[in-house]
């Protein structure tokens, strides 16, 4: 693919890169489309039943990615109002209807002001369904064998509230998002009203590098968007991953960053919001900690950091006391 800009690099970004299509695939044929600097990701939840109906199941944003990979989902769109959002499910439903679409699938849009673009359809359940599932208060993987059974579908729930959705990655934000792989030490994940964690992960598991790197989806669900938010960075708080490097800080920075809050979201939102590097001083603690606790290594050791916590009396009480070792990493969350 190439981005073209000014009128006079047309023809040699043409020749490049219908050059490396003919190497890759023996094609170098091309088509041209409209560049959109800053789209947001929309994608509507579709189901179809083989007999000709079709239910459109609202609309995800998916706009927070890195590398076109999704990192948080959330449903209903901050940016799609009631017309919009019949407009674009209007459509999708259009699509699956002409095409004699049968299963769930997902029908994705580039939205850019008002005006929306297809981009495909992803003829699967996919890994943010757990939004509309929360909103709809449906369960989309048995709707899935009920279609494969020959069942006519159900009517749609009416939707409430909110919900966004996590990924937590098997990778290294502060190391350029590297893989990561190892034993997991200790493991505890958040629970709760308005929390959903859908995960294999266990304490003893070994996490490899030949799967992909999701190895949690953290959801939340609030009647607003705002609750939704703030019960998602209480949930990311709870989470504590040992031996395995991980992205729960880093999505969590985001979560809690004001553009997210605003609601102000578009595909470069990583680019232009790099969150906090507050974040890697924990991920650094907790992977020397995990260190400790893989070799043995029954002695003393203390973390750097840039608090030097002489705020905090329990911590400078005693230089025997356990916080004047352990300085200001905290293994677990106390709110």
């Amino acid at each position: 693919m190439r981005v073209v800009v000014r009128l006079e690099d047309l023809e040699d970004s043409l020749e490049s890169a219908s050059r490396e299509a003919r190497a890759a695939f023996g094609d170098g044929r091309l088509f041209i489309e409209k560049y959109l600097a800053r789209p947001r990701h929309i994608e509507v939840q579709i189901l179809g039943d083989g007999s000709g109906e079709i239910v459109a199941l609202g609309e995800r944003e998916c706009s927070i990615q890195r590398r076109h990979q999704k990192l948080i989902e959330e449903s209903p769109s901050p940016a799609v109002g009631h017309e919009l959002r019949a407009r674009m499910c209007e459509a999708a439903i259009r699509l699956a209807t002409r095409s004699g679409y049968r299963n769930a699938g997902t029908v994705e849009f580039l939205l850019d002001g008002d005006d929306f673009y297809f981009l495909e359809v992803n003829a699967r359940l996919q890994v943010e369904h757990p939004v509309t599932e929360l909103r709809f208060g449906c369960d989309l993987v048995a709707e899935q064998l009920r279609i494969a059974a020959g069942e006519r579908l159900l009517e749609p729930k009416r939707p409430r509230g909110w919900a966004i959705e996590c990924r937590l990655t098997a990778e290294e934000p502060e190391h350029g998002f590297r893989p990561a792989t190892g034993k997991v030490l200790y493991l505890q994940l958040p629970s709760g009203p308005g929390v959903r964690v859908d995960s294999a992960l266990e304490q003893g598991t070994v996490v490899t590098s030949y799967y992909d790197s999701l190895i949690a989806k953290v959801v939340s669900y609030g009647a607003t968007r705002e609750e939704a938010r703030r019960r998602m960075i209480a949930a990311l708080d709870d989470v504590s991953i040992l031996g395995v490097g991980h992205s729960t800080a880093f999505v969590r920075a985001i979560v809690a960053s004001a553009p997210f809050a605003h609601g102000e979201l578009s595909t470069r939102f990583i680019e232009e919001n790099s969150p906090s590097s507050s974040w890697a001083h924990e991920h650094e603690n907790a992977a020397l900690i995990a260190a400790a606790l893989a070799t043995g290594d029954s002695k003393e050791f203390s973390f750097q950091s840039t608090d030097s916590g002489s705020h905090d009396p329990a911590r400078n009480s005693s230089r025997s006391s356990p916080w004047s070792k352990l300085g200001n990493f905290r293994l677990w969350n106390t709110r």
